[in-house]
């Protein structure tokens, strides 16, 4: 397996585009997105487990009951959430896409991310959508990732090549998050596309599995949206023999879908909000899977060790701390715990107890634009990789006047 350019145009028969609807007011980026597959492709998706939920996700849901769909058109700017009409323009939106694509409503995934509660009006989608359609082109992918963007940084778009069956197959992703991600499904929003061949059941099980050691694992703010989605079409044009049951191949279709996600995950996470550092937590030793990733999770998740890692203070005992209220089970005095960077190695606790080092050496440590954290619970052999990032006065000040 490798990574290879191109994002979700990389497989084959998929073209995307990117649009300036308007959506943001007077704002210069492109704030409407389009993703095309040239022919029909199943379709899986996972949604935000929150119960105020962007009209589109209900749309989006009723349109996947049959497990295909060709296109995935997405704005920026408007969350179309808690709006009173926010179905009627979604279920619009899937109609004129649909006219002027020669499909139906309900071969169409509709998603928007930005405001919530901000009245909402199909006009920008009337005036743009003949544009985002005549813009399609197979090399579209960077004009569709920034439609999607809010408050980011960085696009972010990853490719993956690799093999079944002596069939050259490519999977591609684009994600767009910044804040409010705290997912428990997916991200606020990713799109995925391939061009293996396979059956819309063992997708829908390659997706859900996946979200659990991926974007599951991610978090900025400890905010869940509204809108978090992840959709996956596969169209089948890279001519391997259809994936309809567990076996070798399945195994690789999810282990290039992960390298996918993963990276995907780690763009988000140093992308966060106001954010400097890149945090990732390692938990080894773990007695149950379970409990690996609830540790790993609560140390990025925790916002004094967040504040701590900005300051680059090795303040170790945030950590311990995050462990201990995190509900896992362990062993507090079996801990070990290691800060690492490109600038080296420093242990900081040995058995749950502290151990002598240089606060110069962890200050060369900490500088860097990733830090890992090395926890050893020496219960067992479960391990887990939680993302996230520090915090730093930039995230108040982006989240002071996001709306207005």
């Amino acid at each position: 397996m490798k990574f290879v350019e191109g994002g979700v145009c990389a497989p084959q028969g998929f073209k995307a585009s990117g649009v300036r609807a308007g959506i943001r007011g007077n704002k210069p980026k492109n704030d409407l997105a389009l993703i095309l597959s040239d022919v029909p492709a199943t379709a899986a998706a996972v949604y935000t487990t929150n119960l105020v939920k962007g009209a589109p996700l209900g749309v989006t849901k009723e349109h996947l009951k049959n497990g295909h769909a060709r296109a995935i058109i997405c704005n920026s700017g408007n969350a179309n959430t808690c709006n009173e009409n926010g179905v009627e323009i979604a279920e619009k939106t899937c109609e004129l896409l649909a006219g002027e694509l020669s499909l139906t409503p309900d071969d169409v995934v509709v998603a928007s991310t930005g405001v919530i509660g901000e009245p909402m009006t199909i006009d920008p989608f009337e005036k743009a959508i003949p544009e985002l359609v005549r813009n399609l082109s197979y090399d579209g992918c960077d004009a569709c990732v920034e439609g999607i963007m809010t408050t980011d940084t960085i696009k972010k778009e990853v490719a993956v090549e690799f093999e079944l069956v002596g069939k050259t197959c490519r999977i591609g992703g684009i994600a767009k998050g910044s804040g409010m991600i705290h997912p428990n499904m997916a991200t606020m929003l990713s799109f995925i596309t391939t061009d293996a061949c396979i059956s819309d059941s063992m997708l829908r099980n390659a997706i859900q599995s996946d979200v659990q050691d991926s974007f599951n694992m991610l978090s900025i703010d400890g905010d869940t949206s509204t809108n978090d989605m992840c959709v996956i079409l596969a169209n089948g044009l890279c001519g391997n023999r259809e994936i309809d049951f567990y076996g070798p191949e399945f195994d690789k279709f999810k282990a290039a879908l992960n390298m996918v996600t993963t990276e995907l995950v780690r763009l988000l996470a140093s992308d966060g909000e106001g954010a400097s550092k890149l945090i990732v937590c390692k938990v080894t030793g773990g007695a149950f899977e379970k409990e690996a990733k609830k540790v790993a999770k609560s140390v990025v998740c925790s916002n004094l060790l967040k504040s701590a890692m900005f300051g680059e203070d090795a303040n170790w005992g945030r950590v311990l701390c995050a462990i201990g209220y995190s509900g896992a089970k362990i062993i507090p005095d079996r801990i070990d715990l290691t800060f690492e960077s490109a600038s080296g190695s420093l242990p900081v606790c040995k058995d749950g107890a502290a151990i002598g080092f240089s606060e110069e050496k962890a200050k060369e440590v900490l500088s860097e634009k990733e830090i890992n954290i090395l926890v050893d619970l020496k219960s067992g052999s479960e391990t887990a990789t939680a993302y996230g990032c520090d915090l730093t006065y930039d995230y108040v000040k982006i989240n002071g006047d996001y709306r207005t």
